[in-house]
């Protein structure tokens, strides 16, 4: 049962930072990748942020040059970075996890989310 708990979520004026966290928690074998999506009003779930387990992280390019992810392998935990917020930021922003576990049968190639936070930008 892994399990991914989020913090940082929160209220914001433009232009201001927010630092968001999240660690992956049960029996892992192995994360293979770990990063954030996000899903505003009236719109699809779409990736922000992924990083992989070799350290090359993917920005969606609404966010290049102001987010940053980073990742504590030790920790299992991935952190977001968010600098020069807008008001188009404003959703909730899920964590997510690609991760193999023990199975009965063997290794089980599983993807995880949290359960959100949201981060509400105002003008």
């Amino acid at each position: 049962q892994v399990q991914l708990v989020e913090s940082g979520g929160g209220l914001v004026q433009a232009g201001g930072s927010l630092r968001l966290s999240c660690v992956a928690s049960g029996t892992i074998t192995k994360i293979n990748a770990m990063g954030w999506y996000r899903q505003a009003p009236g719109r699809q779930r779409e990736s922000v942020a992924v990083i992989s387990s070799g350290g090359l992280g993917n920005y969606v390019d609404s966010v290049k040059g102001r987010f940053t992810l980073s990742r504590d392998n030790a920790k299992n935990a991935v952190y977001l970075q968010m600098d020069s917020l807008k008001a188009e930021d404003t959703a909730v922003y899920y964590c997510y996890a690609q991760v193999v576990r023990p199975g009965v049968l063997g290794d089980l190639n599983v993807v995880v989310w949290g359960q959100g936070t949201l981060v509400t930008v105002s003008s």
